[in-house]
C-alpha cells in the first residue's frame, strides 16, 4: 500500500481507461477510484448498486463502476487504475459477492498480494487467479493504493468518503 501520496496531477493517455467494463468515467485528476462488488447477474443489476456507482462519481471519482468476479475482473480494474497515476485511494463498496468471494479476494490483494502462482493470498475466493498481468502491474497497483472498505455502506457515505479522499494532499 502507499505511503507517500504524490500531489502532483498528470494527464491520462488519451486511450484510458483501457479495459472496458460496468464503470462511469468521472474526473481523470481525481485520487479516488470506487469499485462496487456485483453479486448479480449483469443483466440484473440492482438499483441499488448502481446508486453506489453514482455516488462514487457524485463525490468525484475517477472512476466508478462495479467488479464481479475475483480473476478477470480485478485484473480489469489493476489495468485501468495503473493506466491513471492519479488514483490514490481505492474505495470499495457494495455487498459481497456470495460465489466469487470478490470483495474479499480484491482486499486480500492489496493486502497481501500474490504468490508465485499469482494466487491472491489470504482469500478463499474459488479462483483467485490474475494470471494475465505482469508482475509490474501487479506492483505498482498496491504500492499506488489504499484502500477504504465501505463494504456494505449506503450511498451517502461513499459520497462523502469519497469527497473526503480527494481533498486528501
Amino acid at each position: 500500500m502507499s505511503e507517500t501520496h504524490n500531489t502532483k496531477k498528470v494527464s491520462t493517455h488519451k486511450a484510458y481507461p483501457h479495459e472496458e467494463g460496468r464503470y462511469i468515467r468521472g474526473d481523470d485528476l481525481s485520487p479516488v477510484a470506487v469499485t462496487i462488488i456485483l453479486n448479480a447477474p449483469a443483466y440484473k443489476i440492482p438499483p441499488e448498486l448502481e446508486e453506489l456507482v453514482r455516488a462514487g462519481i457524485e463525490g468525484g471519482a475517477a472512476l466508478s463502476g462495479m467488479l464481479q468476479t475475483e480473476n478477470i475482473g480485478i485484473e480489469k480494474v489493476v489495468c485501468n487504475v495503473v493506466a491513471n497515476p492519479n488514483i490514490r485511494y481505492l474505495v470499495v463498496g457494495g455487498p459481497e459477492s456470495e460465489g466469487h468471494l470478490t470483495g474479499e479476494a480484491l482486499k486480500a490483494f492489496l493486502l497481501n498480494g500474490v504468490d508465485e502462482k499469482r494466487r491472491i493470498m489470504g482469500t478463499n475466493a474459488p479462483f483467485p487467479l490474475l494470471l494475465n498481468l505482469p508482475m509490474e502491474y501487479i506492483d505498482r497497483f498496491r504500492k499506488q493504493l489504499t484502500l477504504v472498505d465501505l463494504q456494505f455502506q449506503n450511498p451517502e457515505i461513499m459520497k462523502k468518503t469519497v469527497q473526503a479522499c480527494s481533498q486528501d494532499k
